[in-house]
């Protein structure tokens, strides 16, 4: 009988550095993630330079801590799984360069992984049932894409944003608004006291009804609290958020209701940290209980960025021997 492969998955590309061990692409044995929140909030974003010299600090530990949860030893490794990109390329580089490491002291086989292919392989973590094809929609912090899921490593990009992702919006709205990072959970808990429906934030209309664009949305919310403001007109933050956070909702929720009816798929996987949003989950559900749509979310912490998902997405290049070299480097710019 041959064993399911048992693979370590690393993931740096930006401020958590994490570790896994999923055997078979979906059962998870360990998943460890040390976040950086903490050390950025001073700063109300991500500092790379900060970000990368974290990663070399932790990489070791949060690795070792990986193959510990799991009660397995490098020996039981069947393959070395890392992001390679996109993301900060002195955060990719950490663990790209780990990985190598580790993969060639050990021999092991090296995967290189895609951070949005790792995203959409989040659908398959604790969910074997949960197979191609299908619609997935990304929505994170840097990225906001709908990617038709034809196989394993067969993907379509349908639509992605054009300027700002779905994520960096919520932080960006959250900044000026004065709510602590990172935003997107902070604009979450605002919104539950205040009126979606107060103000009359716009809606990007786009040729490529699939795309997305945030910056509009993003620019509106400043310049409607600097017209009050030079108005001195009392302003209600909670109103403000919980309008800005209906208008995205609307706009990814129409966008992925026409994706899944474009490729005639009825699965939709909801993927990335912003797939946490109360209100975008509860409009999708509802969405898809009317269009007869099965709707699958991965658990909060294998939607914003995790180990795990990486280890799930190198199953598919396991399987096919698509291993890499020892040259691997960072791709800030990697595509899907």
């Amino acid at each position: 009988m041959i064993k399911p492969p048992l693979i370590l998955g690393i993931e740096t590309s930006c401020d958590e550095t994490a570790a896994a061990i999923v055997a078979d692409g979906s059962l998870v044995l360990s998943n460890v993630i040390y976040s950086q929140i903490d050390i950025h909030r001073s700063f109300g974003g991500v500092v790379p330079e900060i970000a990368a010299r974290n990663h070399v600090g932790k990489i070791d530990f949060v690795v070792q801590k990986a193959l510990d949860d799991a009660k397995v030893t490098l020996g039981d490794i069947s393959a070395v799984a890392v992001t390679y990109g996109p993301g900060l390329v002195g955060a990719l580089l950490v663990g790209v360069n780990f990985a190598k490491a580790l993969a060639f002291g050990a021999d092991l086989p090296l995967i290189a992984v895609n951070h949005l292919e790792g995203h959409i392989a989040s659908a398959y973590l604790e969910n074997a049932d949960f197979k191609p094809p299908f619609v997935a929609m990304i929505v994170s912090g840097g990225h906001s894409h709908l990617v038709h899921v034809r196989d394993y490593g067969d993907y379509q990009v349908l639509g992605r944003t054009q300027d700002d992702a779905a994520g960096e919006a919520f932080d960006k709205v959250a900044r000026v608004l004065g709510l602590p990072y990172p935003g997107g959970i902070e604009v979450d808990k605002l919104s539950k006291q205040g009126n979606p429906t107060a103000i009359a934030f716009p809606r990007a209309k786009l040729e490529n009804n699939l795309n997305f664009s945030f910056s509009g949305l993003k620019s509106a919310v400043i310049n409607y609290l600097n017209t009050a403001k030079m108005k001195d007109e009392i302003i209600n933050p909670a109103d403000i958020a919980a309008s800005f956070q209906e208008a995205v909702v609307d706009v990814l929720t129409k966008n992925a209701m026409e994706a899944c009816k474009i490729t005639g798929c009825n699965r939709l996987a909801v993927v990335g940290g912003v797939a946490c949003n109360s209100r975008l989950r509860e409009a999708l559900t509802k969405l898809c209980d009317e269009n007869s749509i099965k709707l699958h979310i991965p658990k909060p912490i294998y939607c914003t960025d995790n180990a795990a998902m990486i280890a799930a997405a190198a199953r598919h290049h396991f399987q096919t021997k698509s291993f890499a070299t020892l040259n691997l480097n960072g791709n800030p710019s990697l595509t899907l």
